[in-house]
């Protein structure tokens, strides 16, 4: 991946976290990594805890970034956040997986995506 490629999506994931911070959540983690993937961001709002996989992209010449939150995406996603869940026993009422899409300027918050 590049410099370039690498930055846009820092800034993504940073606009993302603002957007979370902005209606009340909290940031508990960013890019919590292990074997099986990563996961963007991780936030909370009272008992809900929420796994947010962003995606960024300047154009969509390749598809709107929510596109590229596959099936095969959301089963390593999930995976991932079981592995979370197990490695930090956190504790939530409710789970939630949203994606984030954001093209140029634009950001959508697709809650409950999956």
């Amino acid at each position: 991946m590049t410099q370039a490629r690498r930055a846009l999506g820092a800034a993504g994931e940073e606009r993302a976290a603002a957007w979370y911070e902005g209606h009340g959540y909290t940031v508990v983690d960013r890019n919590w990594r292990c074997r099986e993937g990563e996961l963007d961001l991780i936030v909370r709002r009272a008992r809900e805890l929420v796994f947010v996989e962003v995606k960024t992209r300047r154009t969509d010449r390749f598809g709107t970034p929510a596109e590229a939150v596959t099936r095969d995406k959301q089963r390593r996603i999930r995976a991932v956040a079981r592995r979370y869940l197990a490695a930090t026993d956190a504790r939530a009422g409710s789970l939630r997986f949203d994606v984030v899409s954001i093209l140029g300027d634009e950001l959508e918050v697709i809650q409950a995506a999956f």
